[in-house]
């Protein structure tokens, strides 16, 4: 989907000449006096250690949960990763595997794992991921391209593959007894202990792959395997993909040294998409068993699990058009499947990983049927049992079961939208959930897979994320990442200048309350007038407005004097079903209403200048900017848009087609969301456009349309492309700090009096 991962105030470029940037530099002396000591610049903001200070990513705990393992950056470089580890009973974290001693030298990873970092939004390299066996005796850790295995028993690290090709998708079965990945679009399993690597299927190729997901399972699903272990490892449910159905997009990936043409097979809306096929596969003798999934073959391959005793296989069928999603039980010897039930919407049914089966073959699941997503309790036979969590407010995922005590831990957005934490509930007794985290911020948890302690990690604006595991009862056990502000922080010399936001509602056309938060610059003075910088995703999956950590960098936009303003319209995440579905059909319309709303009543507050309003965005924040700058009356002087999708029929299926139907469904709706009709209205000289010139996922024909569009018009605007860049992967600290400068210098021209 387009970007929903980009974190910090979204700036594009600018090519400037000296004058200009001699002329930014001026201006903020004027509008912010001479620098201090506690001002943070550039080269601070993007070097090492990171100003955010050290945190725990991709968080696990050991199965017997005696042992918490994450990613760490290295403090000379936060681009790279260890995995690192803590012992619950105390003792100081340990590295377990170094990745700067195991990268190897000049190896450039495969096309298909620089897709796969792009789908996952991965930034760094090193460890970027890693996976624990079910019985705790072993991690399997890529890096770059290849597999190392980290035996817990004696603390070695041992490596598995040294080969040309990447293995990708790499995890440890649930026994332990053997290791599995992808590679050369097959699937291979090698022994955890050592010996020669097999291959489960052998006619694999890049049109016709095994266990790989497609790309839009990837980039739009959150399915990012294709293949799935039984509990006692004797059978592998795997995809059969075939793409010679997809349309081929020939794209040019533009980097320093030349250029080459992609034969991209990318399923733009309304055109077919690939053919999934899923097959239980037997270990013992290699038999392959084709999954009944229906007649009709043009559906999404959604999510597979096993039960609890590996005897049925679990399937997630959803319509092309999405409205519906059935649950299938197969079973796995025959490859028959029935629907044990079906969640169907006049909008569109959101995809989870909220489906958990019990011992006793019952499950829990979510669902939106009342109005807010909430928890299920079904029977074997897929009747609801009972409602397990209820009222005004969202479930926002499962994160995992204590199912002794016959309790499911849950994130929810149930105090505010702006506010997440871990609540407690009973699928077995009714009652009210209890929560196990404090209010005031939020909470980003990972659950013990037996015993239901907990790792959580804890953020609010005026708080850098911080790790700690947690007993069943939200007792603190230990600190995992403390990371304290205090005086010896990468950021203690700059923290008496941050600003913290506030926070507040305005009403929507149709009374709906909109949440926005505001933070203003250094020595704020609410006589004076200042420019305002608004910061806009507006698209489904994503909001802004949350009592988070923010970026470090948007310091510098409040050092040189603006205010920033985020609001999350109709359509985003964390309200009711009916607040998230009211774009239904026709983007790029209410989202604009409410981010114009926002605007105009910005420009009534007494230190607000009206005339100096900009907009800035990433991707579908990028559309919105270009949106809001070509409005009729539009109180938006400047914009930055990055990466912008500007003509829907350019993008892919699930996505735009789950919001907008299929282009001959829906012409209207597709006509009214177009960029390039509104350029007649945009101001000469209010746009600076910016692209990655390798963008494999909004592609670079998004960005050249409005270039070609504005150049015939004879309409003014700035650009700056970036040669071998996609739309999230790839980019380095130089380039962040490129992007962010260009940004400043384009907003200080265009908003400074």
């Amino acid at each position: 989907m387009p970007c929903r991962r980009n974190a910090g105030l979204d700036p594009s470029l600018a090519e400037v000449r000296d004058m200009k940037l001699v002329a930014g530099v001026l201006a903020l002396a004027l509008m912010t006096g001479s620098a201090t000591a506690a001002d943070l610049t550039l080269e601070r903001v993007y070097a090492a250690p990171d100003l955010t200070g050290p945190r725990a990513r991709g968080v696990a705990l050991s199965p017997d949960g005696t042992l918490v393992t994450y990613l760490r950056a290295r403090p000379d470089n936060p681009r790279v990763t260890d995995l690192w580890a803590a012992d619950v009973a105390g003792g100081a974290p340990r590295r377990l595997i170094d990745a700067a001693a195991l990268i190897p030298t000049g190896r450039d990873l495969s096309e298909a794992e620089k897709s796969r970092r792009e789908r996952q939004g991965v930034q760094t390299s090193g460890v970027v991921a890693y996976d624990w066996d079910d019985e705790g005796r072993f991690i399997l850790a890529p890096v770059e391209g290849d597999l190392w295995l980290w035996t817990r028993a004696d603390g070695s690290v041992r490596r598995l593959t040294e080969t040309p090709e990447d293995e990708i998708d790499a995890r440890v079965s649930p026994k332990g007894g053997f290791v599995s990945f992808v590679r050369g679009d097959n699937l291979w399993i090698a022994p955890a202990a050592g010996g020669e690597a097999r291959a489960l299927t052998r006619d694999g190729t890049e049109l016709r792959s095994w266990a790989t997901p497609e790309f839009i399972a990837q980039e739009e699903m959150d399915r990012q395997t294709g293949y799935w272990w039984s509990p006692d490892e004797t059978r592998i449910a795997l995809t059969r993909v075939d793409l010679t159905t997809v349309d081929v997009v020939e794209r040019f990936d533009v980097n320093a040294a030349g250029a080459v043409i992609v034969p991209q097979r990318y399923p733009r809306t309304g055109r077919p998409n690939a053919q999934v096929e899923l097959f239980v596969q037997s270990l013992a003798d290699g038999a392959r068993v084709p999954v009944d999934l229906g007649p009709d073959p043009d559906i999404y391959l959604a999510r597979v699990d096993w039960s609890r005793d590996g005897q049925t296989l679990y399937v997630q069928r959803q319509s092309r058009d999405q409205r519906r999603l059935d649950l299938l039980a197969v079973d796995p010897a025959t490859g028959k499947s029935r629907v044990l039930l079906t969640e169907t919407s006049a909008h569109w049914v959101e995809l989870t990983d909220d489906f958990r089966p019990l011992k006793d073959g019952s499950f829990l699941w979510t669902s939106e049927r009342a109005g807010w997503k909430h928890i299920d309790l079904h029977g074997a036979d897929g009747r609801r049992i009972r409602q397990v969590t209820r009222g005004d407010w969202p479930v926002d995922a499962i994160q995992g079961i204590d199912e002794d005590r016959g309790v499911v831990l849950f994130t929810a957005n149930r105090d505010l939208p702006v506010e997440r934490r871990l609540y407690e509930a009973s699928w077995k007794r009714p009652g009210a959930p209890r929560a196990l985290t404090p209010a005031g911020g939020w909470w980003t948890i990972k659950v013990a897979a037996r015993g239901g302690a907990f790792a959580g990690t804890y953020e609010d604006p005026a708080t850098p994320p911080r790790t700690g595991l947690y007993r069943p009862d939200g007792g603190l056990v230990r600190w995992i990442e403390e990371n304290p502000l205090d005086d010896a922080h990468p950021l203690a010399a700059y923290r008496d200048r941050l600003r913290t936001p506030t926070y507040g509602t305005l009403k929507a056309a149709d009374g709906t309350d909109l949440w926005w938060s505001m933070r203003t610059p250094p020595g704020f003075d609410p006589s004076r007038k200042y420019p305002v910088v608004v910061r806009v995703y507006g698209g489904p999956g994503s909001a802004q407005v949350r009592k988070v950590w923010h970026d470090p960098a948007d310091q510098l936009y409040l050092q040189a004097g603006f205010i920033l303003f985020s609001l999350d319209n109709r359509g985003t995440p964390n309200r009711s079903t009916a607040f998230k579905t009211a774009i239904d059909r026709r983007l790029g319309q209410l989202e604009v209403d409410d981010q114009i709303a926002g605007a105009r009543w910005l420009a009534t507050q007494p230190y607000v200048d009206p005339a100096r309003i900009g907009v800035t965005g990433w991707s579908y924040g990028g559309y919105m900017a270009l949106m809001l700058l070509t409005a009729p009356d539009t109180p938006f002087a400047a914009g930055v848009s990055g990466a912008p999708p500007t003509d829907w029929t350019l993008y892919d299926t699930h996505y735009t087609e789950r919001f907008m139907g299929k282009p001959s469904e829906n012409p209207e709706g597709y006509s009214a969301s177009e960029v390039t009709a509104r350029l007649g209205r945009l101001k000469p000289g209010s746009l600076l456009l910016m692209h990655g010139m390798a963008d494999d996922n909004v592609t670079f024909d998004n960005a050249t349309r409005v270039m070609a569009d504005l150049q015939a018009r004879g309409t003014a605007f700035e650009t700056m492309v970036y040669p071998g860049l996609r739309h999230r992967a790839g980019w380095t600290q130089a380039h962040l700090r490129h992007r962010t400068e260009a940004t400043l210098d384009f907003f200080r021209r265009k908003l400074t009096p």
